[in-house]
């Protein structure tokens, strides 16, 4: 059955001087009522113990821009600026709601150039879109078209550190699920082999920042030796800035076509619930973590899932995939990360890391059957159990 979700196309475009410098000024205003209201809402809370609402700080931008000293707000698109006190508010309401902690403020050269744009603040005709404050449409390369009919809703426009400009565009689009298939996947994260397979498949890790990381030293050491200030400091950073959006970039599109894979092949997979921000906190381990991306491409399985009629299913992190024989059930107290290959009492040979997929697999279709979390089968328990994978 079609169902209609909320899709976003991003696409680079290449601004004219004038786009540039009404884009500038447009981030500018952006980054400072954001940090304004923000402001004042901490002001409030701390000094009087009330919270300001959305509708309070968007009275007070139409002050602002009465006043002397902010009159230049007015020069700018206003959604932009609405959107600004919108993401505020629903950064407030994360934190309210103990789902985040207490919103910062956007810094000058740290935080994302971001400007979002909502129906009433741009003009689509014959696949040409121009923004408010704008007589010309964007210059954008159409890397791929968007679908049939479609009708933009919101625009994001962004330029990130290494100076590429990017418009994302938000849109309504029917997707027909895919036609069902019988397979099913257990998926065990690593870090040399980025995911193993229950089918006893190993995906190698292609190490992004490992393959790069000569070229992102040398760069750094650069940018060091250069005088704060300088346009000679502004352009080795812009070369930093550079090699980081190539490993990105690379590590994306891997993770995209890994995960749309995944969708197209096996109608439910099974993934560890892995506690990656505590993992990272290994220091000889947090680069390599860091590099394989394994929350991104969890993100990517579970909304391709939904949009595409397939089924994930999270196995605890805390199920000990890696000391559970698949073959008997025998749980093991003790399997340090060297150990690659085991043998189990009942003879059985495993390799560490498809072994634990199958068990990972086999864990979440007894959940799906059970609805109860528990084990997939009775365990022999070799010596002590429930140690921590």
């Amino acid at each position: 059955m079609t169902q209609t979700v909320k899709r976003a196309y991003k696409y680079r475009f290449h601004p004219t001087p004038e786009q540039m410098e009404e884009l500038a000024r447009t981030f500018g205003c952006v980054r400072l009522v954001y940090n304004k209201a923000l402001e004042e809402r901490t002001r409030a809370y701390r000094l009087e113990g009330r919270r300001i609402s959305y509708v309070e700080s968007s009275a007070a931008l139409t002050a602002w821009k009465g006043s002397g000293d902010y009159a230049f707000l007015s020069d700018v698109s206003s959604v932009p600026l609405q959107q600004a006190l919108r993401h505020l508010q629903s950064a407030f309401t994360n934190f309210f709601a103990e789902r985040a902690k207490y919103p910062t403020f956007k810094s000058r050269k740290k935080s994302r150039l971001s400007a979002e744009y909502t129906r009433s603040a741009f003009r689509w005709r014959q696949g040409q879109l121009t923004l408010a404050k704008m007589d010309a449409p964007l210059n954008i390369v159409w890397s791929r078209p968007l679908p049939n009919g479609a009708e933009p809703s919101t625009v994001t426009v962004s330029k990130d550190a290494a100076g590429r400009w990017f418009v994302s565009i938000l849109v309504d689009e029917n997707i027909t699920p895919l036609v069902p298939v019988e397979q099913t996947i257990g998926v065990d994260a690593g870090i040399t082999t980025l995911v193993t397979l229950s089918t006893g498949e190993k995906i190698a890790n292609p190490q992004h920042a490992r393959a790069d990381r000569r070229r992102l030293a040398k760069a750094q050491r650069a940018l060091s030796r250069k005088a704060m200030g300088s346009n000679n400091r502004a352009a080795a950073r812009l070369r930093v800035a550079r090699i980081y959006a190539r490993i990105a970039d690379r590590r994306r599109d891997f993770l995209h076509k890994l995960s749309t894979r995944l969708i197209r092949e096996n109608q439910v997979i099974v993934v560890e619930d892995l506690a990656i921000r505590n993992m990272v906190k290994n220091g000889k381990l947090a680069r390599a973590i860091s590099d394989a991306a394994w929350r991104d491409l969890r993100i990517m399985v579970e909304y391709k899932a939904q949009w595409y009629g397939r089924e994930v299913i999270v196995v605890d992190r805390w199920f000990p995939s890696s000391k559970l024989c698949s073959a008997c059930g025998t749980l093991h107290d003790m399997m340090p990360l060297n150990v690659r290959t085991w043998r189990c009492v009942c003879g059985a040979v495993h390799d560490r890391d498809a072994n634990a997929a199958r068990n990972i697999l086999a864990a979440g279709l007894a959940d799906k059957e059970n609805a109860c979390g528990a084990d997939v089968r009775p365990q022999e328990e070799s010596s002590s159990a429930g140690s921590r994978r």
